[in-house]
This record gives C-alpha cells, sequence and structure tokens, in this order.
C-alpha cells in the first residue's frame, strides 16, 4: 500500500467548508449541552420531588429517552415530527433531539449528586435561617455540583462526539462535511482519518481541561472571582482575629 497515495485531497480547496463545519458543531454542542443541564436538572428536581405525579413523570421521561437510540430519537424530531406536520429545521431538531437524550442521563447524575449531600447540610441551613431556595441555592447546589463534575463532563465530551450522527440530517457539521468531500474526491479512508483527526484535537484538549477543572473543584480551589474574594476577606479577618489574640496573650503576660 502507497502511503503517499493517501494525501490526494486538495484540502485548501475546502478550508473554508471545513471551519464553518466546525463552528457548526461547536454550536450544536454548546446549545445542547446547556440546554440538557437546564432539563435534566429540572427533571432531577422532580424525581426528588414529595408529589408522586411529579416523581412519576420524571422518572417516565427518564426511562424513556435512556432507552432509545439518539439516531431514533434524531428520526422522530426531523422526519416524524415533520410528518406530523411540525417541521423544524436542521438546528432546531438537532439540537432538540441531543438536549432530551442527554437530559435523561444529566437528570440521574444531578439526581445522585443532590441526595449524596449530607442531610445534616439542611438543617444547618435551617438553624441559620435560610428558606428552602437559599438552601438550594447556597447550600446544597454548591456540594452537588462537586458530585455531580465528574459524570457531567464525561457526557459533554460524549455529547461533542454524538453531533456526528446529525449527518443522517445533513446537519453541516463536521462528518456532513465530510461526506460531502469524499463524494467528490472519492477519497474514503484520508477524508474520514482527516474528520477523526479534528474530532480529537476537539475532544481531547476538552477532556483534559475538564479534568482539570474536577480537581481543582475537588481541591476546594474557588474558580470565580466572587469566590476568590470572599476567601481572601476571610482570610484577612482570621489573620487579624489571630494577630488581636496574640496581641492580647501579650498583654496579659
Amino acid at each position: 500500500m502507497n502511503v503517499s497515495g493517501l494525501f490526494q485531497v486538495p484540502w485548501s480547496d475546502y478550508q473554508s467548508d471545513l471551519i464553518d463545519a466546525l463552528w457548526r458543531t461547536v454550536s450544536y454542542t454548546v446549545v445542547s449541552f446547556v440546554g440538557a443541564v437546564l432539563l435534566g436538572l429540572a427533571v432531577a428536581l422532580l424525581r426528588l420531588s414529595k408529589a408522586w405525579p411529579a416523581r412519576a413523570v420524571a422518572a417516565l421521561y427518564t426511562e424513556v429517552f435512556k432507552n432509545i437510540p439518539l439516531l431514533a430519537i434524531i428520526f422522530l424530531a426531523y422526519f416524524g415530527l415533520a410528518s406530523a406536520g411540525l417541521r423544524l429545521d436542521v438546528f432546531t431538531a438537532g439540537c432538540l433531539s441531543l438536549v432530551v437524550f442527554y437530559a435523561a442521563y444529566l437528570s440521574e447524575i444531578f439526581r445522585s449528586a443532590i441526595s449524596g449531600v449530607h442531610a445534616g447540610q439542611t438543617e444547618a441551613g435551617e438553624a441559620l435561617g435560610l428558606g428552602k431556595a437559599g438552601i438550594f441555592g447556597h447550600v446544597i447546589l454548591p456540594q452537588a455540583v462537586r458530585l455531580a463534575l465528574p459524570g457531567t463532563n464525561t457526557m459533554l465530551v460524549d455529547l461533542l462526539k454524538s453531533t456526528s450522527l446529525l449527518v443522517t440530517i445533513s446537519a453541516a457539521e463536521l462528518m456532513s462535511e465530510g461526506r460531502l468531500i469524499t463524494s467528490a474526491t472519492f477519497r474514503a479512508l484520508e477524508v474520514y482519518l482527516v474528520i477523526s483527526a479534528v474530532y480529537f484535537a476537539l475532544c481531547y484538549p476538552l477532556s483534559q481541561l475538564l479534568l482539570l477543572l474536577e480537581r481543582k473543584v475537588r481541591a476546594g480551589v474557588p474558580l470565580s472571582p466572587w469566590r476568590r474574594r470572599r476567601v481572601r476577606a476571610a482570610h484577612v479577618l482570621l489573620a487579624a482575629d489571630l494577630g488581636a489574640g496574640a496581641d492580647r496573650k501579650e498583654a496579659t503576660v
């Protein structure tokens, strides 16, 4: 096999199309992940609700979409709804498919993380006079985020790779562009090797950055500027209290 014969596609002719496809892939990933996180959190809260109808609806949603292939959901969103009179554009159908599919998995991750926070934390919040919303936002949620981060990070990378399935509805993402280039050049091996390399160049750095973020959160490093200011202020107050205590001890001696 002549290895040099693999590299005969005029990639410069397709550079702008590949860049557009790359941005389209990133757009699908960002929009779908944000939607999946919001929907997944809502479903998780319904699963933890005291009202059994809410728990039943959330459990039904989770079990249905966890046990249907993503490709079938994509076909239902794009072709199935159109046959019923509700025609969605490719971007909307693609994002909707990814959102409802990954929200089912994220809801289980979030539910497990929220349930994993010790009940004593809620009691401590109540002792401080916080309401239910305050306890959830300031006590439960920050701790649940730490627990949910590993699984959530895995879902993000998996969602990015799953955008390749949108080739079935010609979503103009990377895999769709690869199919068009293959049709024009008949160099399937070379084209899909390059497309695979592009996916690797996207997914590997992302996974490493998410792993670094996970380690920082696990180590208790404040990530937001607001949290960093509060930590610095706490350190200043602690140092002042220690200094005042030392001065009082010297004065008594």
